[in-house]
């Protein structure tokens, strides 16, 4: 069993950046993928970004490509999400997720979650 908790969101302006962390417990991620995901009000869940946790080979959605870097501390057992350049579109929950084996940016193969965190950019 893997428990996932996330922070680090907020209310920010446009251009600003914030940094979302995942932080796992309950066993370590060995060949886990620690996958990101948003959802904003009316909007169904959209995949955001992933990263091997054995690899740290990375996927990640063409909208924030060059904006968002997903990383991992293994000593810590969390994954962050470094986001830059937000625009009011990134408003959403964000959540972090875990799945065994391949990255994935299909939410449905995701087999753990956390409870989200709320990132509001203004303009």
């Amino acid at each position: 069993q893997v428990h996932l908790v996330e922070s680090g969101g907020g209310l920010v302006q446009a251009g600003d950046s914030l940094r979302l962390s995942c932080t796992a417990s309950g066993r370590t991620l060995g060949d886990f993928g620690v996958g990101w995901f948003r959802q904003a009000p009316g909007k169904e869940r959209e995949f955001v970004t992933a990263i091997s946790w054995n690899t740290g080979a990375t996927l990640q959605t063409n909208s924030v490509k060059g904006r968002f870097t997903v990383s991992r501390d293994n000593a810590e057992n969390t994954v962050y999400l470094q986001m830059n350049s937000l625009k009011p579109e990134d408003t959403a929950v964000y959540y972090c997720a875990a799945r065994s084996g391949a990255l994935l940016s299909d939410s449905r193969l995701y087999h753990y979650w956390g409870q989200g965190t709320q990132v509001t950019v203004s303009a």
